[in-house]
């Protein structure tokens, strides 16, 4: 027991994920990702709709974060095709795993097989092992299909929800936030990338029972669509509204400001800083660590993934030292 590697499962997707991964590799834990396959959009929807297996999308960006290859062959895996016929907009890794999703007939041993060539140090496991279509539900009563769509619907989302009903997560994904030593949500868009994976049947009922420390990454900029003047708050409860239970015990929120000129150019967006209103954090039961988490590069801001990946692996560390003294 002492001796094992700690268990990290961290659940999301979209661009956030990727980001934390590239850092939390870097220690001798033990990573679980769990990924959405809600994505209908771009290359992932296509494959999705032409072949009828899940989209590949996020899990192809979650495989590069988490490979131990040349640079070269994680550029390969990424390359996405700019031509005028039907390859274009495909990316390599997205067309690789639907192959291999065609020779072994199971999504899920595709990613098994591609992470043995890309020497992955973890496991990527899908939210479902098949396919899911996301809806939301608007404050007027309309509802939106299509993980792509939501966002552009120009309204205020109610609540969001999974079709088909009978939804089964893989039993590894059941093993794994059982076993945990932390789990981590986020960050990653509110809706359309943490959401889908905690609605999945019996996937959210195991992270509400489940004994390990919840460490929730939230967003440092809201988004057009989502989370338009929401605040840290705000996402917290969102996700409170969709499950059957307050789960989450820590917050890590951005202690820096956001440089004025980078603030310009995402309110182009209709996106602003997302305010960490500390009080109503704490009121929800959540501890709040406060740091400077944020990074920018070419004019995007991103968590800093060393810093975040030093603050949890620090929780990790307090952590498994409390189990170990009980």
């Amino acid at each position: 027991m002492k001796n094992r590697q700690p268990r990290i499962v961290i659940i999301g997707g979209g661009t956030g994920l990727p980001v934390l991964l590239r850092g939390l590799k870097q220690y001798l834990v033990d990573i679980t990702a769990i990924v959405t396959v809600a994505d209908d959009g771009g290359s992932s929807g296509r494959l999705r709709n032409d072949l009828h297996i899940p989209p590949p999308g996020d899990i192809r960006n979650v495989l590069a974060a988490l490979s131990d290859v040349e640079p070269l062959i994680e550029e390969m895996f990424q390359h996405r095709f700019k031509t005028s016929n039907e390859l274009s907009g495909h990316s390599l890794g997205n067309l690789i795993l639907a192959a291999m999703t065609s020779i072994t007939g199971n999504f899920v041993h595709a990613i098994q097989e591609m992470s043995k060539v890309l020497n992955v140090r973890g496991k990527v496991l899908p939210a479902a092992n098949q396919s899911v279509v996301l809806h939301a539900e608007m404050e007027d009563g309309t509802v939106v299909s299509g993980e792509s769509k939501i966002p552009y619907s120009g309204k205020k989302i109610k609540k969001v929800f999974l079709t088909p009903k009978h939804i089964k997560p893989l039993p590894e994904t059941i093993s794994a936030i059982r076993k945990a030593d932390l789990i981590i949500i986020g960050p990653g868009s509110l809706y359309t990338s943490i959401l889908p994976n905690l609605l999945v049947p019996k996937l959210g009922h195991e992270v509400c029972r489940a004994k390990a420390k919840t460490v929730y990454i939230c967003n440092l900029m809201t988004q057009a669509g989502e989370t338009f003047n929401y605040t840290a708050s705000d996402h917290v409860k969102a996700i409170y509204d969709h499950m059957s239970c307050a789960f989450m015990n820590t917050i890590l929120v951005n202690s820096e400001d956001i440089p004025d000129d980078i603030q310009e150019r995402y309110s182009e967006e209709m996106s602003k800083p997302v305010i960490f209103d500390t009080e109503r954090l704490q009121d929800l039961g959540l501890e709040v660590i406060p740091g400077e988490i944020a990074s920018e590069k070419d004019g995007v801001i991103r968590h800093d993934t060393k810093v975040v990946a030093e603050m949890l692996y620090s929780l990790l560390i307090d952590e498994m030292k409390k189990r170990n003294n009980n």
